[in-house]
């Protein structure tokens, strides 16, 4: 990927588009979160509050990323899940603010989900913080 001109990191088989292309396909604040690490309100969001069953998935290539079957009500507004549906669904790194918590990013394309902490329920004590500009949920047939 690049950004004017500028390489950016991008994970192994992540699309490789440029912030301009996303930019004509993304509704804008799905860009805004996912290629400008935004974060959208608490409580205002599209999933926070999903309690149906199925699978969500990039909202940027249509990559699942997370089952409802990991979801939990983290009281803090924004979809929370234990795990993602699979390892290799996203890349974690360190968030650049600097806080300590880890930046989850999409590993089909780049681009910023949300944040990792480590307050989530047992057994597994994590809490993958998502965006919901930055998915679409398929509902389970």
């Amino acid at each position: 990927m690049t950004s004017g001109g500028t390489a950016l990191p991008s994970a192994a088989g992540a699309v490789s588009r440029s912030r301009e292309e996303w930019k004509k396909l993304l509704p804008a604040e799905t860009f805004h979160v996912m290629f400008e690490a935004g974060t959208e309100r608490p409580f205002n969001n599209a999933y926070h509050d999903n309690h149906a069953e199925g699978t969500y998935v990039s909202a940027a290539t249509g990559a699942p990323l997370f089952s409802s079957k990991d979801k939990f009500d983290s009281g803090t507004g924004w979809p929370s899940f234990t795990k993602p549906i699979t390892p290799e669904a996203v890349v974690l790194r360190p968030d650049p603010d600097g806080s300590g918590r880890g930046e989850i990013l999409d590993a089909s394309s780049n681009g910023h989900l949300g944040h990792l902490f480590d307050d989530g329920p047992a057994p597994l004590k994590k809490r993958y913080c998502m965006n919901s500009a930055a998915m679409k949920f398929i509902p389970a047939k």
